[in-house]
């Protein structure tokens, strides 16, 4: 018999609607050139969907080539220096290529070759998403172009020798604030080109739909291993869930099916950069407005003007000033609750995880991390705490080294 409780409690499966809205946020804004290539994948996912060779074919790849399920390891010494609640993580980091973005990428990519795409075109900031896609670009042998911010390549070098060395293009992109927005602006032209033979693989929950649907369903599979999981380790399920919050879709990949779930809090971390002024953080939430970027309706920071303001996070992957349309549509009914952390914070709990549990996490995660060190301890002993600990360090190794926390 199943444990009642490993099955997710009701959820808003109204979400999107038929144009593509969560509540007032999401839809589809696309110049007239994109909007027959967007209905062709809307269709060809849903028919995805329906299909039990696809699902069995993405199932098998999730599990002998990805590596999951992944585990829930209860961090029992970081418990203990903090004194509060117990923690577990949701290990993404240990999937192959080093994060959950490998989870979407497989399924995307089985879904441009059923469409009889030849060749994939990506955007990324920290390089995880870029590295996945070159490597689904290998595994099924398809051609790739990586488009990446130039201050991005720098910061995450070694990403960008990794998408290089399994065969992809990995094209700078030195316009704008050279970052994660700029690259997604260089992948829609590229697309808008060569609509014909190329799929768009992007890469959270953002853009026209059916993307920000699609890719929340390629990542509901940590969330539903997370339930049965904790079930089976503590009996219930938890009482927090933590998430980094960038575009969105590790985060949207826990809460989704918990949403439900009232009982379950769940915390979404933004990037709080160096300071609080219009530029200088990705938190938009606390920072922004409603507004369209990318072909979709969401909480944007932008100018008075309205203007795309630049951003700023020493994690690549957080550095973008939009967020995912459900994201902004869970915030509007105040179903999760958004908050930031600095620089200097997330730095630090990535320094604590790695001397208390011997796991180097990346920085986009360490974000979630760092409001867990400020909120546990004040937590009594039986409550409990997930955390999505959605990549590993090791392309944030130079950023550790030069920011001198060791």
């Amino acid at each position: 018999m199943v444990n009642s409780m490993e099955q997710p409690q009701s959820t808003p499966h109204s979400w999107p609607d038929a144009r593509g809205r969560f509540g007032e946020f999401g839809g589809r804004f696309v110049p007239e050139t994109l909007m027959h290539p967007v209905e062709e994948l809307e269709r060809a996912y849903e028919a995805a969907l329906g299909d039990p060779k696809f699902q069995a074919e993405l199932g098998r790849l999730l599990k002998d080539f990805a590596g999951r399920p992944t585990p829930l390891f209860e961090a029992r010494r970081l418990a203990d220096r903090l004194g509060g609640a117990r923690i577990y993580l949701k290990r993404e980091d240990l999937l192959h290529t080093g994060a959950h973005k490998i989870n979407n990428c497989l399924g995307q990519g089985l879904l441009a070759a059923r469409m009889g795409k030849t060749r994939l075109i990506a955007e990324t900031g920290a390089g995880q998403h870029g590295v996945a896609t070159a490597t689904v670009a290998a595994l099924l042998g398809l051609e790739c172009t990586v488009y990446m911010g130039e201050e991005d390549m720098a910061r995450q070098a070694p990403n960008v020798f990794r998408m290089r060395l399994l065969g992809s293009e990995v094209v700078p992109v030195n316009s704008g604030s050279r970052t994660l927005k700029d690259a997604i602006n260089e992948a829609m032209r590229d697309w808008v080109t060569n609509v014909h033979n190329t799929h768009y693989l992007l890469g959270s929950v953002l853009g026209p739909h059916p993307y920000p649907v699609m890719v929340r369903e390629f990542h509901r599979v940590i969330g539903q291993e997370t339930r049965r999981q904790i079930v089976n380790a503590a009996g219930r399920l938890p009482d927090y869930l933590f998430a980094c919050v960038g575009g969105g879709s590790n985060s949207i990949g826990l809460f989704y099916d918990f949403i439900g779930d009232r009982e379950v809090k769940m915390i979404g971390v933004e990037a709080g950069g160096r300071g609080a002024k219009l530029g200088e953080h990705a938190a938009r939430f606390s920072g922004g407005s409603p507004g369209v970027l990318h072909g979709t309706y969401t909480f944007v920071l932008q100018t008075e003007d309205g203007l795309i303001s630049n951003t700023h996070s020493i994690s690549a992957g957080l550095d973008y000033p939009a967020v995912g349309p459900e994201h902004a549509a869970l915030y509007r009914r105040g179903r999760v609750e958004y908050t930031r952390v600095s620089d200097e914070e997330a730095l630090e709990a990535a320094r604590v995880l790695a001397r208390t549990e011997g796991i180097i996490p990346a920085l986009e995660p360490s974000h979630a991390l760092a409001e867990v060190l400020k909120r546990a301890p004040k937590m009594r002993r039986e409550e409990i705490v997930v955390v999505n600990l959605s990549g590993r360090g090791d392309k944030d190794l130079g950023i550790f080294q030069s920011a001198g926390i060791l």
